[in-house]
């Protein structure tokens, strides 16, 4: 067990507290789960980073790093739908999701035909999480109504994430496209 590998099994094993504690009756709850989620999100650029500049990729964290992403991102949209029970935050979160999981596929489908490569993480893949890391940490600091400065930056980037979710998942599908395509020729 190295540093990047436990920093990614950190971000899993934080993410029945931070369910637990959002649901807890005292009033910082919200300041303890943004910082719970912020600390996740740290953590997941510090093993990347970790892991490369040691030298120390392995399966364990090829494999669970994105799984960490994805659970910790699923788990505090669904608490912010349940928290807000609206439209404006539903349906972001369910296009965020709704990505994560066609990527993954395409991503698994792709490295089955030995082309993994064609479908790697991006700039925009990138800055689409740190957009999305940011704003649900805006977003769990405040309970409703929005009313304060960081309510409405959380909610302008939580959108910006979107666009840049569904513009990063046309750039993969347009790379994957040849091998996708029903009008392609068997080989």
């Amino acid at each position: 067990m190295n540093v990047p590998n436990f920093l990614t099994l950190a971000r899993i094993v934080l993410v029945p507290f931070l369910v637990i504690i959002f649901y807890l009756p005292f009033e910082s709850r919200y300041l303890v789960c943004a910082g719970i989620f912020a600390f996740a999100a740290v953590t997941d650029w510090f093993d990347g980073y970790l892991a490369r500049r040691w030298n120390q990729s392995t399966p364990f964290g090829a494999f669970f790093d994105p799984v960490a992403d994805k659970i910790m991102v699923a788990a505090a949209l669904c608490l912010l739908i349940d928290e807000f029970s609206s439209f404006w935050m539903t349906v972001p979160a369910m296009i965020i999701v709704g990505r994560e999981i066609v990527i993954s596929a395409l991503r698994e489908w792709m490295a089955e035909l030995g082309k993994r490569t064609s479908v790697a993480v991006s700039m925009i893949g990138k800055a689409k999480t740190t957009a999305q890391m940011v704003a649900i940490t805006l977003l769990l600091l405040s309970p409703k109504p929005l009313d304060t400065w960081t309510d409405y930056a959380g909610i302008v980037l939580l959108y910006l994430a979107v666009v840049l979710t569904l513009w990063s998942m046309y750039v993969y599908l347009k790379a994957a496209w040849p091998d996708l395509s029903p009008f392609q020729k068997p080989d």
